[in-house]
């Protein structure tokens, strides 16, 4: 029996090799990648490769075994993701795998925005496959923020059409934690939870926040949807895509992303990052 973790070499899945090392020998862990070079540095701390594509369905015929726990880390591409998954499960099924762990959104089925239309279908799938699954309901990652500070810092201004809404963000760290509690622990089979940071805050006190760091006058500005929509076109984002962003602050607006389930923390065994550790940290990179 294996820990078989998708997607090893995205932001999360690195993140979650990390805290899988932590705790379990090298030799247990596997990591699945498209590209054998990029993940080098983890073949050299003893993680087994297995080389796969989500596109490629045949790919993924070889890369689990009977008794393996599994991290089905959500494809990037948004759109392409019913498919992809498919093939996952699919080769997973065959395969036999003991669990069959999803990175989805906060919400689950009850989500109503369309960033979560991809992954209450995975969902589905999963359960239709017959796997022992867990759920792992991802909220919002601080680092949606923080990762575009540069035109924060430039206009001075946190732009979004999410009204007061309130954003229960964590660390990427910390949801790749109770990824690693779960594909190691007992007691999580058949289970969803709910992930998500301990406070919900507003752009509004983020804007707050960036101005005592910085010394700078940040200011929230809320503006209609269209209007932001226009903006993250015209910074060169595609026209779908930046209605994906659009609608999800609309689902910020009407509260969809500041549940506190505690269900992180008590994966995690201790307090989710706060919003002001990761914008420091992140500060201190710009």
């Amino acid at each position: 029996m294996s820990i078989v973790v998708t997607g090893a070499t995205g932001a999360l899945g690195r993140l979650v090799v990390d805290a899988l090392l932590t705790t379990v020998p090298a030799a247990e862990v596997v990591a699945v990648v498209r590209d054998k070079e990029r993940a080098a540095a983890l073949a050299a701390r003893g993680v087994e490769l297995r080389i796969a594509d989500y596109d490629r369905p045949e790919s993924l015929a070889g890369a689990f075994r009977a008794g393996d726990r599994v991290l089905l880390i959500s494809g990037s591409e948004v759109g392409k993701r019913v498919p992809q998954h498919t093939a996952v499960v699919d080769a997973a099924k065959a395969a036999g795998v003991a669990q069959l762990a999803y990175t989805g959104v906060l919400g689950g089925p009850g989500a109503d925005f369309t960033l979560a239309d991809e992954h209450k279908a995975t969902e589905q799938l999963i359960l239709d496959s017959g796997l022992p699954y867990t759920f792992l309901r991802n909220g919002w990652y601080t680092e949606n923020y923080t990762a575009n500070l540069t035109p924060v810092l430039e206009h001075r201004a946190v732009l979004a059409n999410a009204g007061a809404g309130r954003v229960a963000s964590a660390a990427r760290a910390d949801y790749a934690a109770a990824a690693a509690a779960v594909l190691t622990g007992e007691g999580h089979l058949n289970t969803a939870y709910e992930l998500s940071g301990d406070t919900a805050w507003s752009l509004a006190e983020y804007a707050a926040l960036l101005s005592e760091m910085t010394g700078e006058e940040i200011t929230y500005r809320n503006v209609p949807a269209a209007a932001h929509q226009e903006v993250l076109v015209g910074a060169g984002l595609p026209e779908g895509f930046a209605a994906v962003l659009v609608d999800v602050d609309e689902a910020i607006g009407r509260g969809r992303l500041a549940g506190t389930s505690g269900d992180l923390a008590r994966l995690i065994g201790r307090p989710t990052t706060p919003l002001a550790e990761t914008v420091r940290a992140a500060l201190s990179a710009a």
